[in-house]
């Protein structure tokens, strides 16, 4: 009790951001050079682009009926999370470069916490998403039969998780009472908070891959095994198709998330010896891509997404047009009938000739 008391005696909460920076010897830049420019510009740029992309994936979850199961709401969730990054990474643009001498404490914490907040959810979202897979794919099943306030309690919770997390470092696990554990790459982070974070995230990427490596044999094997009616076969075919989406969108974010984990890692390890500032602005665009590859992965993979993605652009393009048709409210609680994916009247012949398959 005599040391622990010893130590937040040492406490000396009188001191700024730069202090922080000077002491573990990153520097922070007095003017705007044209390179800061150029990357503030195209990172905003971006991050827009984020923003738009993932709404509309939230839109289209929400708007057609053929998504309103457990594994489109949990996307629909990581969705949320990559939204909340792009936020996140604006808001770091707009509070990096000579602009990080004038942030408060207060407001440096904030700024780390969103960052650390979406990637949480990112990651609580993934593990869901792997667990929810892992009991449906075993029984060959295309959805789950989890109840809609079931996947609320989860998506709830997973934000709860996640924001408890961003928040831990503002609140006791820093560096202010022992300046020797700061961070060389977020200086006012404790060093042990940092092993703990990226130990933990790296852990469950660990986890997830060993999960999906024995859905895939076990679906391989099964389809190996399987009859050759049509129906079933088909079925079988659309359940495997929503695993390699799936897959590749793990596989995506272990990819791009992977550096920056391990940048954290060797921080706090190594701490200065790590060189970590060196490449740390590297891993943070690799990162911020992630959140723009989802919809991307959605685009080309799930035709009913793309057909949605369309159908949202085109009522977007002919919004207050005099071309633009008002749907039904028969329309509209359909999910997405054909003859409103081109947001035009289609004949009957037209429409039964669409392909109608997940």
């Amino acid at each position: 009790m005599a040391m622990e008391s010893s130590v937040w005696s040492n406490c000396d909460y009188s001191h700024n951001v730069t202090f922080f920076y000077n002491w573990v010897g990153k520097k922070i830049n007095l003017v705007w050079t044209p390179r800061d420019s150029v990357v503030i510009g195209l990172g905003l740029t971006v991050c827009v682009i984020v923003v738009l992309a993932n709404l509309m994936v939230m839109v289209a979850i929400s708007m057609n009926h053929r998504f309103h199961f457990p594994i489109y709401y949990l996307l629909g969730n990581m969705a949320a999370a990559d939204l909340f990054a792009g936020i996140a990474y604006a808001n770091l643009m707009l509070n990096t470069g000579p602009w990080t001498s004038t942030l408060t404490k207060k407001q440096w914490y904030i700024r780390g916490a969103l960052i650390d907040i979406s990637l949480t959810a990112s990651v609580a979202n993934l593990l869901a998403v792997a667990v929810e897979r892992h009991q449906t794919i075993i029984t060959m099943q295309l959805h789950s039969k989890m109840t809609k306030r079931r996947v609320v309690l989860l998506i709830v919770g997973i934000w709860a998780v996640s924001i408890i997390m961003g928040l831990v470092p503002s609140t006791f696990w820093n560096c202010e009472c022992d300046l020797e554990d700061c961070s060389t790459v977020a200086p006012l982070y404790s060093r042990h908070f940092l092993i703990f974070w990226a130990a933990l995230n790296l852990l469950t990427f660990f986890i997830m891959v060993a999960m999906y490596t024995r859905i895939f044999i076990y679906v391989r094997y099964q389809t190996g095994n399987v009859s050759q009616h049509t129906s079933e076969m088909r079925h079988r075919q659309t359940v495997v198709n929503l695993m390699k989406t799936i897959s590749m969108v793990l596989g995506a974010f272990v990819i791009c998330w992977m550096p920056g984990l391990v940048t954290l890692l060797l921080d706090g390890l190594l701490g200065k010896a790590s060189h970590a500032n060196a490449y740390e602005k590297f891993c943070l665009a690799i990162a911020e891509c992630n959140s723009l590859v989802n919809p991307i992965i959605y685009t080309l993979r799930d035709n009913e997404m793309r057909r949605t993605f369309k159908w949202i652009l085109c009522c977007l393009s002919r919004r207050g047009g005099d071309q633009q048709r008002e749907l039904s409210p028969d329309e509209i609680d359909s999910p997405l009938p054909e003859e409103t994916l081109g947001c035009v009247p289609k004949s009957e012949d037209q429409a039964v000739g669409m392909d109608t398959k997940l």
